[in-house]
């Protein structure tokens, strides 16, 4: 009789927190399509810009006005805290949007509001939008 009252509690406890972390995470940033990433990023007051891909990638096209902080490197979290205001949010991309997704569940994490571009770079591309070297 105890035993079913344990189980039945210890099921519960766990939806509860499974339940919590998939929240968590939904809530942690947005993602948006190009056309929606293109209107949030015209107002260059309003939003930083980051792009979390490597110094060589981002020298082959980036996002007109776009800050390089590569992700993979030691100094990602040093150098964004450092030059990222939590003041404005941040809208990310990367090269195909899941590096990107990656940086920003560590930056929501900091504190940080972002958006990431869907599909990234690749799929800016893809829709002709421009790009600058």
């Amino acid at each position: 009789m105890n035993y079913k009252i344990i189980l039945t509690a210890a099921l519960v406890l766990l939806a509860i927190f499974v339940w919590a972390s998939s929240n968590r995470q939904a809530q942690s940033f947005k993602t948006v399509s190009v056309s929606e990433f293109a209107a949030i990023i015209a107002d260059t007051t309003a939003i930083q810009l980051l792009d979390v891909r490597t110094l060589k990638e981002f020298d082959e096209g980036h996002i007109a006005g776009a800050l390089q902080i590569d992700f993979y490197s030691d100094q990602f979290l040093p150098q964004t805290l450092a030059k990222l205001s939590k003041e404005k949010p941040i809208a990310i991309y990367c090269r195909s949007g899941r590096r990107s997704a990656s940086a920003a569940e560590k930056l929501a994490a900091e504190g940080y509001q972002l958006i990431n571009l869907a599909g990234g770079i690749l799929a800016w591309q893809q829709a002709q939008m421009p790009l600058e070297k």
